[in-house]
């Protein structure tokens, strides 16, 4: 739960956004797993209850806005009941819902610290869905769902977000690749690919759903490779000639996309 940084990625994430002049950058922004509706209180938890109070040092009435990835977002007003707890009012909706993105980011395992990184980095480049999977070479297997979603909630928080991407469990890579909706493009993150210009690549890519795979540290064994390049609606693309650890990989591969034939044409 922190302060919402205007940034510039965060207006081409999600389509909800109003006149840009007219939006409160400066409101804290805090998400609620609660209904929200006009004239809706919502009793604070306790750490909801100390992030306001305490660390942001909201006094009775300070407004900050809500959302909870379904109800759209909230201009929500407090109420001070002692050092330690207190409500949100519901006062006015200020962005409608928006659908999730139609982006899925599918990637092997890493360490928790990267694993967290590269989760908030995806969920602000705009996936929609989360989904770890498990290759040959993978060297963590165990996704601890709970943190991946926390840090899926942390970004979109921070970066004006009205939707939360759905956070899967690990699947077995060939288990993950059926899937997947045959209409929706694999765009496939190969360092075994030839280097080449993967912008040329993506523009050949027919609209609708998109799908990004990342791999683990020691890449893709050859019968994954085949299994990959066998499904149909597959583009293979380089991420240049230099070796990019997992993470940065994730950041650069999704700016691609989205630039070329993502949400921010």
């Amino acid at each position: 739960m922190k302060i919402w940084r205007h940034c510039r990625s965060a207006t081409h994430l999600d389509t909800g956004f109003p006149n840009l002049a007219s939006y409160d950058f400066k409101a804290p922004r805090l998400f609620l797993d609660d209904a929200l509706a006009i004239g809706t209180r919502i009793a604070l938890d306790r750490a909801r209850a100390n992030y306001l109070l305490n660390v942001l040092r909201l006094g009775e009435g300070g407004e900050i806005l809500a959302f909870n990835g379904r109800d759209g977002e909230w201009r929500a007003r407090l109420s001070v009941d002692g050092r330690k707890s207190g409500s949100l009012l519901m006062i006015k909706q200020v962005r409608p819902q928006t659908q999730p993105p139609p982006l899925v980011y599918m990637f092997a395992p890493l360490k928790h610290a990267r694993l967290d990184y590269m989760a908030q980095k995806a969920v602000e480049m705009g996936a929609g869905r989360l989904q770890p999977v498990v290759t040959r070479r993978t060297q963590t297997s165990r996704i601890n769902l709970e943190r991946m979603r926390a840090n899926a909630i942390e970004a979109a928080e921070q970066c004006g977000i009205l939707t939360i991407p759905e956070t899967s469990g690990e699947l077995p890579l060939e288990k993950a690749l059926v899937a997947l909706p045959s209409e929706t493009t694999l765009v496939f993150c190969d360092e075994d690919a030839p280097v080449v210009d993967p912008v040329a690549a993506l523009q050949a890519v027919s609209p609708g759903p998109l799908a990004v795979l990342i791999g683990p540290e020691g890449g893709f064994d050859e019968t994954e490779r085949a299994m990959l390049l066998a499904r149909s609606n597959t583009v293979r693309i380089s991420l240049g000639p230099r070796i990019l650890r997992a993470d940065t990989a994730a950041v650069a591969a999704l700016a691609l996309v989205q630039a070329v034939c993502g949400d921010w044409r």
